[in-house]
């Protein structure tokens, strides 16, 4: 599913922002007639068009999911929200995600998915009942980010009310997650012994002392001329030796 929004910034779960969303033109004219007379291709609450109704309009939402569970959490909210006749409602189930490349044992190499936001999905949704019901009863889910209503007696945790991203915050997340340059992953740790397959040092053989995977780089300690010395290399000059 593509997005015509481009976006991150880091989440913050205790003053997360409210949304306002860009000034579109349906959106003007909402503001402009609350009672919605002038409000012609607005989605309502009942995804019909507004009469005396005020309109309520989409907006992103960040809700926290198990680690690991984003793709199955997408695909069941995606399937419930059918089901469950809010599809209307639920707009758009997003995970951002970059490009990442991961650098296998044998020194080939797998094209991945970095998540730009592990254990978190984004939603589109005309937020009510029975939206936040949908999302927050679906399996994996464990709630959405917003600010916690305290409860009367101090004593316990409040409700979670959500609140929807702010403009700025969705389109870093999404213009971050379409300009991140590839992420080399390697499976590769410190005392492992390597074998340079390219550059300068090709055939000779060394043992990791460093991995830096955000650089893509890697320091070995390779014996040249019968010293011990360290020497920077990229992921794709070398391969793990067994």
């Amino acid at each position: 599913m593509s997005s015509p929004l481009s976006a991150v910034s880091e989440i913050d779960h205790d003053h997360p922002e409210v949304l306002e969303l860009p000034a579109t033109a349906d959106e003007s004219a909402a503001a402009a007639d609350p009672a919605g007379t002038a409000g012609e291709g607005v989605v309502s609450a009942e995804g019909e068009q507004p009469g005396s109704e005020k309109p309520q309009v989409a907006r992103w939402y960040a809700v926290q999911v198990a680690s690991s569970c984003e793709k199955k959490v997408k695909a069941t909210l995606e399937q419930r929200a059918v089901t469950l006749g809010v599809d209307n409602r639920i707009l758009e189930i997003e995970i951002p995600q970059t490009p990442g490349v991961k650098l296998k044992k044998d020194g080939s190499r797998q094209s991945i998915e970095e998540k730009v936001f592990p254990g978190y999905v984004l939603v589109r949704m005309i937020l009510d009942e029975d939206t936040m019901m949908a999302v927050r009863s679906t399996p994996n889910v464990i709630n959405f980010v917003g600010q916690e209503e305290r409860r009367a007696t101090g004593k316990t945790r409040g409700h979670i009310k959500p609140r929807p991203l702010s403009r700025s915050e969705v389109d870093r997340i999404f213009k971050r997650a379409a300009e991140k340059k590839p992420v080399v992953r390697v499976d590769l740790a410190e005392g492992d012994q390597i074998l340079v397959t390219a550059g300068p040092f090709k055939d000779f053989q060394g043992e990791v002392i460093e991995v830096s995977g955000e650089r893509s780089k890697l320091k070995a300690l390779l014996s040249i001329f019968g010293r011990e010395t360290p020497v920077e290399l990229e992921f794709s000059q070398i391969s793990k030796q067994s």
